[in-house]
This record gives C-alpha cells, structure tokens and sequence, in this order.
C-alpha cells in the first residue's frame, strides 16, 4: 500500500511537470499563457448551428512572433531563409520588408512582429519551437477577450477599438509587440497585424451544403465569410474573409502568427 502510494504521488508530480514544461519559456524562449478549457459560440454558422464548441485547455504565446525571433530561426534553419525557400512554400513577397536573406533593415525592427511569411514557414517555426498555430476556434476563443471579461464580443465599446484599427493605412509602419494584454494574459490578438491558423483554408463554409466547392464564390476576398452567423461584427467578418481567400504559400505586408502548445488550465 506504501509503495502504491508514493507510485501515485511520482505520477502526479510528473503529471504536474509535464504541464508546467507545457506553458513555461524554454530557456530564453518565449512565454506562453495557459488558456483554460471552455465553450466558444463560434461567428461561423457552421459551428454555431451544432451549439457552442468545446475547446479544450491549451498555451498560447503571449505575444506575436517578432522579426529577432524569425531570423534566429532561419538563421539556423537555412531551407527557410529568403533565397532558398521553394516556390511553393512561399511566394515571391517572403520576408520582403528584411534587408537581405539574414539581415532586418530599416523596414523590419526586432521588436516588431514578422510579417510577408507563409503559412508553411509559420507551422514549421511553431513545430521547432514545439508547438503548432492555433486553430481558428482557439484563436477566436483567445481574442474574444477583453482586459477583464473572457468573451467581451457583445460590448459595443470592444468591437470600436477593433474597428479603429482599420483606419490606419495598411502600409504603415508596424508597432513594437506588447500591447495591452486581456484577461488570459495575451496581447496584440487586435490592432497589429492578422494572424495565420491552422485551418485557414476549412473557413470557407455555407449554410447551403449546395454551395460547397463553388468556384464562383473563391473569385472574392469575401467569400469566407458568407457563413458568418454575427454579421455586426465586421471585425470578425473582415479577418475570416481574408484568411479563407489565402493559399497557404502566400504572404501580405500585415499578416503574421504566434504559436499554441497543448497545456493544462482550469476548466470554467
């Protein structure tokens, strides 16, 4: 019986350990907040029809992926670097505001956040960093939050911040990372750049199984967003038309990404 329980007590230690490793820096890594579990009423139609979504407990970092931390990557992953990534792993826009294949410049700051990457150079940096990106219903669920409230989509005075976003010319010069976190900790999920997921290409959804694979409707920047249940949240609308009208070796001059890793939080 003694030894049973001191079994039990080392597999709960461990159990413990594995979760902080989940959401602690590696070394001078960066940090990430646990997200507890919870439910998402997603904007999709698709999803809000079935009823809210489980998410289950994940880490999400704290901040989106900056310039300093892209070059350490590719300076160390050379098949990423701007003069050897393959075609079909980036377009010709890759990491274009950099001066040269390992070299910032003027236009790309360190402590700005890396823009001009494709979706493939955003998943292989999170899976050497052990992670992955986030999900579109793990990222919907994160940004949903304000300072003080986890899910703040209805408050008229959250969707006009959002909003005031867009009256700043896309061609302007990108903030530093570090905004005002929410209530989990997190910071910059609006206001600086768009943000990759994981399943960007699965948003394109109707209502009407009919339209499915319609090729008229992938014509449009719009057209993922055809299925949104909240449609007074241009915000939302806007972020989801742009996600679902990309392939996943392009890039633009405002999108960037952060990393989730599987992590334990409480249950709410």
């Amino acid at each position: 019986m003694q030894a049973a329980g001191q079994c039990g007590r080392r597999l709960a230690a461990l159990a413990l350990a594995t979760a902080a490793l989940a959401v602690a820096p590696r070394g001078d890594a960066a940090e990430y907040a646990a997200i507890p579990a919870g439910s998402l009423a997603s904007v999709l139609a698709g999803d809000a029809d079935a009823g809210p979504a489980r998410i289950d407990a994940f880490a999400m970092r704290t901040r989106p992926v900056t310039n300093a931390e892209f070059l350490a990557f590719v300076t160390g992953e050379r098949k990423w670097r701007r003069a050897r990534v393959p075609a079909i792993f980036a377009d010709g826009s890759y990491l274009n505001r950099w001066r040269g294949p390992t070299a910032l410049g003027e236009n790309a700051k360190t402590d700005q956040p890396v823009v001009s990457v494709s979706w493939f150079a955003a998943q292989a940096f999170c899976e050497a960093e052990g992670g992955r990106l986030p999900t579109w219903q793990e990222w919907e669920y994160v940004a949903a939050a304000d300072a003080t409230h986890r899910d703040a989509r209805s408050d008229p005075a959250w969707r006009a911040r959002i909003l005031a976003w867009y009256s700043h010319p896309s061609g302007a010069l990108l903030q530093p990372v570090g905004g005002e976190p929410n209530t989990y900790g997190v910071r910059d999920m609006h206001g600086l750049v768009w943000e990759w997921v994981d399943d960007f290409n699965s948003l394109l959804v109707s209502v009407d199984s009919r339209d499915q694979g319609d090729p008229d409707k992938l014509q449009f920047c719009g057209a993922g967003a055809i299925s949104l249940k909240d449609r007074d949240n241009y915000a939302v609308l806007m972020r989801v038309a742009l996600l679902s009208s990309l392939g996943a070796a392009d890039t633009t001059n405002n999108l960037g990404f952060r990393c989730v890793r599987p992590g334990a939080g409480e249950n709410k």
